[in-house]
């Protein structure tokens, strides 16, 4: 059982980008680290920062593309879910879709701000200003909120959090936070 709230941070600058994840008291629960230099999206999510075990796979379904899916799996390849970018629509206000193994679609992903997003683009360059516009993605599971993801002002690493807000299912809790962990993957890139 995760104790909410839960807590993202990266280096900014990170050949191999990684993020720690903690919860509420402070305890590592997650350890992700994408593969540098991959032609698709591949990451791995590990218990903690030692990387001894797997506990998921993210991996994208195409080279470099708006509307990818990012496939969610067990170690042993069991399909936990996807994760998709809904294209050109998610060009101006991030989007993106859950669906379970069988392809059946259970929450979404979706900027409350989009000119928080453009306005942070503009200040990321510039110490101290950047820190005053953050983000926030609203987290669906059947059309009900449960989560919000928020940028937290930092100086040299980036920092998100993971406010639980509703009642998530115990089913589809596990896929919604490794989707979250995905699309802050996306989203930090581009503000």
């Amino acid at each position: 059982m995760l104790s909410y709230p839960l807590n993202f941070t990266f280096k900014i600058v990170a050949f191999n980008p990684q993020v720690s994840v903690s919860d509420s008291a402070g305890n590592e629960v997650f350890y992700v680290k994408q593969k540098a230099l991959a032609l698709k999206e591949s990451i791995k999510v590990f218990s903690d920062k030692s990387q001894s075990n797997v506990l998921f796979n993210i991996n994208a379904n195409k080279i470099i593309d708006f509307s990818a899916q990012y496939n969610i799996t067990l170690p042993q390849g069991d399909a936990v879910g996807s994760l998709k970018r809904q294209g050109m629509k998610s060009i101006w206000k991030a989007d993106y879709r859950i669906f379970n193994p069988s392809g059946e679609q259970i929450g979404a992903i979706k900027e409350e701000n989009p000119w928080l997003k453009v306005l942070d683009s503009f200040l990321s360059g510039i110490p101290f200003l950047s820190m005053l516009v953050n983000p926030s993605y609203i987290i669906e599971e059947n059309g009900e909120a449960v989560f919000r993801l928020k940028k937290r002002p930092a100086v040299f690493e980036g920092k998100f959090v993971l406010e639980k807000i509703g009642e998530a299912t115990d089913a589809n809790e596990s896929l919604l936070i490794q989707s979250v962990i995905m699309a802050m993957l996306l989203e930090r890139l581009r503000g």
